[in-house]
Order: structure tokens, then sequence, then C-alpha cells
């Protein structure tokens, strides 16, 4: 796992994985992504903090998510998406075609390569 520094108050969130040092922790590289780009995004002040710990916790407690915690990032992936929706940024169905494509090309791209989407088969 790896740390990240970083002083935005979304480190707070609820339920976020953290070290011993209190530092949020990351089990693989798209989590970390996944954080730094829902920082990057509050702090343009595209969404506030309160909105953000409203929609994480409401998507955290919905009844399918794994009792362990271990769909966390998950959770967070479909709160930012929600807000993202909510807000008119970005459209659900088009992000989830692009997580598909970005699935497929992971797929698709041999071992020890850069995963990029041009190796997505269908695109």
């Amino acid at each position: 796992m790896s740390a990240c520094e970083v002083s935005s108050p979304l480190a707070a969130s609820p339920g976020l994985p953290k070290s011993a040092e209190g530092d949020p922790v990351f089990g693989e590289p798209w989590q970390a992504q996944a954080f730094a780009m829902t920082v990057h995004l509050h702090e343009r002040g595209l969404f506030s903090w309160s909105e953000w710990a409203e929609t994480l916790s409401g998507e955290l407690h919905k009844p399918e998510r794994a009792e362990d915690g271990s769909d966390y990032f998950d959770g967070w992936v479909a709160a930012l998406t929600t807000l993202l929706a909510v807000k008119g940024l970005a459209d659900p169905e088009t992000v989830l075609a692009l997580q598909e494509s970005w699935k497929r090309a992971a797929e698709a791209t041999p071992h020890g390569s850069p995963i990029v989407l041009d190796n997505d088969p269908l695109r």
C-alpha cells in the first residue's frame, strides 16, 4: 500500500483507509488516482465538502456494499460519478462506457506495457 500527503478536507472522508500515522493509503494505483481527482475537483470548487461527505456516506451505506469495507474505493468512484452527474459535468452512461473501455484496454495490454485506451479492442 502507498500513502499520500494531502491537506484537503477530503482526507477526512468517512471510512477512508489510513495508515497508523493517519495518512490516506491505497491498495491500487487507481484508488490514489480517484482520490487525487476528487481532491482536485473539490479544490476547484466543483462541489463542497458537505456535498462530498453526504454523497460518499450515502454510497457507502448502501446495503450491497461489502461489510468489511473492501469495496470502499468502488463506493468512492460511484460517489464521484454521482456528483459529476448531479452537477451536470458528466453523463453517468459516458462514465460507465469509459470505465468499461479502460477495463478492456487493461485486459488486452501485454504484461509490463502501459495501459492506454488505444489498447481497447472495441475502440
